[in-house]
Order: C-alpha cells, then sequence, then structure tokens
C-alpha cells in the first residue's frame, strides 16, 4: 500500500476530509471568482450597454455548461471507479481508466467544438437570446468553443488528480488557470479593447497553461498512475462504466442548461433583457456561494469511493455525516451574505439602477432555501463515490426537472416574474426531503452491511446493487 492509499484508508476522517478537501475548495472558488470578474469587467467595459454585455454573457454560459456536463459525466464517473481500483488494490486497472478517459475527453471536445461553431446562432436564440443580446453572445460564445478541448482536459485531469488523492496538484491547476484569468481579462478586455471576445480570449489561454502545468505533473512520475498509450485505444467496458456513473452530474449539468433555455426565454418575456442580464448575474454570485462545497464534495468522493471498496462501512459513513455538516454551515453562511447585501453585491457588475433594483428584489426571493443545498449536494455526490448510478442519476435530476422546471412554467402564468423567483426556493426544498429519504435509507444500509462484516468478513455487501 502506498502512502497515499494508506492515508484514506487509516488517517482520522476530519484531518482527511479537511486535508482533502481545503485545496479543492480554494481552486472551486478561485475558479467561480474568474467568472465573477469576467462578468464584472464586461458589465464595466460596457457602460449603457452592460445590460445587454452581461445578457449575452448570461445566455452563452449554459451553452458552455453543456460540455463541461460531458467534461465532469467523464472526470467524475472515471475519478469513482480510479478510487474504487486503488481502494481494491488494482492500479493496471486504475491506469487502463485513466487512459480511456483521455480518450473520451479528446473525443467528445473535438464534437462538442464542431457541432457548436456550425450550429451557433441556432444555439443562442433557443438558449433565450434576443435581438440586442445576440451579438455579444456570438462574441464570447465562438472564442469559448475553441477553447472547448482546454476545459475538458482540466476537468477530466483535476478529478483523476483528486481520485489518487494528491488534491494540492489540482488546486494549483485551477489557481494557476483561475489567476491568470483574472490577470488577463482586464488587458484584453479594456488594455487591447477586444470587450467581451477579450474576456473569452482571456479564459481560454489561462486554461491553456493550467493544462500544460497538468500534464507536466503526469510527466514528472509524481502520480501514482501512468499514462501508457497502449491504453488508449477505447475499451467499451471501462467507457460504458464510466458513462453509468457518470450520467448524474452530466444530467444535473445538462438539465440546468435545459432549464436555462426555458428561463431565459420565459425572462424574455416576462422582464426583458434586464430580467435576462438579473438572473445572469444571480448565477454568478449562487455559483461562487456554491463552488466551496463543491470543493468539499470533490475531497469527499476519493475517501468515500476507497473505503467502500475496502468495505470500510463505517468511514464512508463518517465521512458523509461530516461533510453534511460543513456543507449545511457553508449553505447557511452564503444566505445570509446574498440576502442581507445583493444592493451592494450587483452594484459591483453595473452602475444601472434598475438593474441593481430588480435584482436586490430577486435574489432574496431566489436563495430563500439556500441552507438546505449542502445537503443535496452531499446526498448526489454520496451515491456517485459509491458507483450507484441510478440512485445518483435521479437525484441530479430531481431539482432541475422534477420539480424546478414544472414550477417555471406553472407559477408565473398567476404570478408573472415574480413566480419565476419563486419556483427556485420551492424546488429546493422539494428536492431536499427527496434526498433526505434517500440518505436516511442508505445510511441505513451502510450500517448494515458494517455490522455483517464485523460479524463474517466475507459476507457479501448487502448495499451492492442499490
Amino acid at each position: 500500500m502506498d502512502e497515499r492509499s494508506r492515508m484514506l484508508a487509516d488517517e482520522k476522517i476530519g484531518k482527511l476530509l479537511f486535508k482533502m478537501s481545503v485545496p479543492a475548495t480554494i481552486g472551486m472558488l478561485m475558479q467561480a471568482f474568474y467568472n465573477l470578474v469576467d462578468t464584472v469587467f464586461v458589465g464595466r467595459a460596457y457602460g449603457a450597454e452592460s445590460i445587454q454585455a452581461i445578457g449575452g454573457i448570461a445566455v452563452a454560459f449554459p451553452i458552455q455548461m453543456i460540455g463541461m456536463a460531458v467534461s465532469l459525466a467523464i472526470g467524475i464517473g472515471g475519478a469513482s471507479i480510479i478510487s474504487r481500483r486503488l481502494g481494491e488494490r488494482e492500479p493496471k486497472k486504475a491506469e487502463k481508466i485513466f487512459a480511456n478517459l483521455i480518450f473520451l475527453s479528446l473525443f467528445s471536445s473535438f464534437l462538442i467544438t464542431g457541432a457548436g461553431l456550425i450550429y451557433i446562432v441556432p444555439l443562442l436564440k433557443i438558449f433565450g437570446a434576443t435581438d440586442t443580446i445576440l451579438p455579444y453572445a456570438l462574441e464570447y460564445l465562438e472564442v469559448i468553443l475553441y477553447g472547448t478541448v482546454l476545459f475538458s482536459l482540466a476537468m477530466v485531469t483535476n478529478s483523476v488528480i483528486r481520485s489518487e488523492g494528491n488534491a494540492k496538484v489540482a488546486m494549483n491547476s485551477m489557481l494557476i488557470s483561475g489567476g491568470l484569468n483574472v490577470v488577463l481579462d482586464p488587458i484584453f478586455i479594456f488594455s487591447f479593447g477586444m470587450g467581451i471576445r477579450g474576456a473569452a480570449i482571456a479564459t481560454v489561454l489561462a486554461q491553456a497553461i493550467g493544462v500544460l502545468y497538468v500534464i507536466r505533473y503526469f510527466l514528472s512520475g509524481k502520480s501514482t498512475l501512468r499514462l501508457h498509450p497502449a491504453d488508449l485505444k477505447p475499451d467499451s467496458k471501462i467507457i460504458k462504466e464510466v458513462l453509468a456513473i457518470g450520467v448524474s452530474p452530466f444530467a444535473r449539468n445538462f438539465s440546468g442548461s435545459f432549464m436555462v433555455i426555458i428561463l431565459n426565454n420565459l425572462l424574455a418575456f416576462y422582464g426583458g433583457d434586464i430580467a435576462i442580464a438579473v438572473f445572469g448575474i444571480i448565477n454568478r454570485l449562487l455559483m461562487f456561494t456554491l463552488m466551496p462545497m463543491f470543493g468539499i464534495i470533490q475531497g469527499l468522493q476519493p475517501i468515500v469511493g476507497f473505503n467502500y471498496g475496502a468495505k470500510n462501512f463505517e468511514r464512508v459513513r463518517e465521512t458523509v455525516k461530516l461533510a453534511i455538516l460543513t456543507t449545511t454551515v457553508m449553505s447557511v453562511a452564503g444566505f445570509l451574505i446574498l440576502y442581507l447585501f445583493p444592493e451592494q453585491l450587483f452594484g459591483i457588475f453595473s452602475r444601472n439602477l434598475q438593474l441593481i433594483a430588480e435584482g436586490k428584489s430577486a435574489v432574496r426571493i431566489v436563495v430563500l432555501a439556500t441552507p438546505l443545498i449542502g445537503f443535496q449536494v452531499v446526498g448526489a455526490a454520496l451515491y456517485q463515490a459509491l458507483g450507484k448510478a441510478k440512485p445518483s442519476l435521479f437525484l441530479s435530476m430531481c431539482r432541475q426537472i422534477l420539480f424546478l422546471i414544472p414550477l417555471v412554467l406553472v407559477l408565473p402564468k398567476y404570478l408573472d416574474l415574480f413566480g419565476v423567483w419563486a419556483a427556485f426556493p420551492l424546488a429546493d426544498f422539494l428536492a431536499f426531503t427527496v434526498t433526505l429519504i434517500m440518505v436516511i435509507r442508505e445510511f441505513k444500509l451502510l450500517a448494515k452491511a458494517g455490522e455483517n462484516m464485523k460479524i463474517d468478513p466475507m459476507k457479501i455487501d448487502p448495499t451492492a446493487g442499490n
């Protein structure tokens, strides 16, 4: 057993989760921060046209999220399997999975870039771009699509690095790309006078440097895993298993993009460009609030996956309990900041008084159930880490597809624009209730499995196949 495997198997859970999560949390915060900075600089650069420019990013972002959803499916699905193979002491199988993830990342990226560039204008219109927002969205998205392969490789390799327990390297990669983006943004937007296109170029260049850092890490021999060219040949069995687990994060992100199609079109109808811009800013603020929770999840997954593979079920339960407590504290903190200081937060993005006033009232409705989100995030991640595709997929679809979309279609008919915003906290509350029921059941199964292991170590895990 190497040092990282010993750490995942034996180190005290509190210390281990802290060690694994803090680097991921810092990295995720940096990613969220540069997304905020993009929007802030663009809003400031366009002055009187800031509503349309911010609306352009708001419309382009969910299309970008589809590519990220595919990469997350590959990265999280593969990382879950790699963690369990390392827990089962099968490093060669883990390396073959790693190579297949690289193949999938490259293949899917080129497909997305080609299709995206061919259908870019129809896509933007489907996602709610009005005639005044379309030129800005087009300028931004065209550049982002060319960088799809870089975004994909960064996300997939970072998931793999975390799966082997080396969270600091993944953090460094995100800090490098995020930090460079913040530095390059004003240079390309203001100094080179490239506006919204400059923001996109800065993002792509920053990702390129981050990917080079990760490549250097794998070539240096410091990784537990080795990339063997012969393993790049696609293995249908591995790909099927990766996608079966990865379908859950894919569904969550894709359903989010699908939801935005409906949402942006409703916002355009009930509130016009300004409502789309308000939602774009709320989305960025929520992302900044949620990203630290995803850092905790990224720390949790290799611990849970490894110990589940090693049949140490009590460590799995202990890790999840601590993660729930931590993310709930984060959720409450995020809620308080967004609810108490919306005017100041919106003022960072634009000086438009109407945008600030409408944003203030909207965000205070949208975030009402935010304290419950931490538990939802951990619940869905638990099933991903255990390799249980069906319940993970269900929870990932739950909020967006089962609750939010129906609510956002029905409520505005009676409450106009207020109904759009009110759909968010109602969907969060319903999704929390479903997640709570499922997690309680899973905890009972894990407790039973732990008792059976004490009585008979060779007994088959009763939680398998759920």
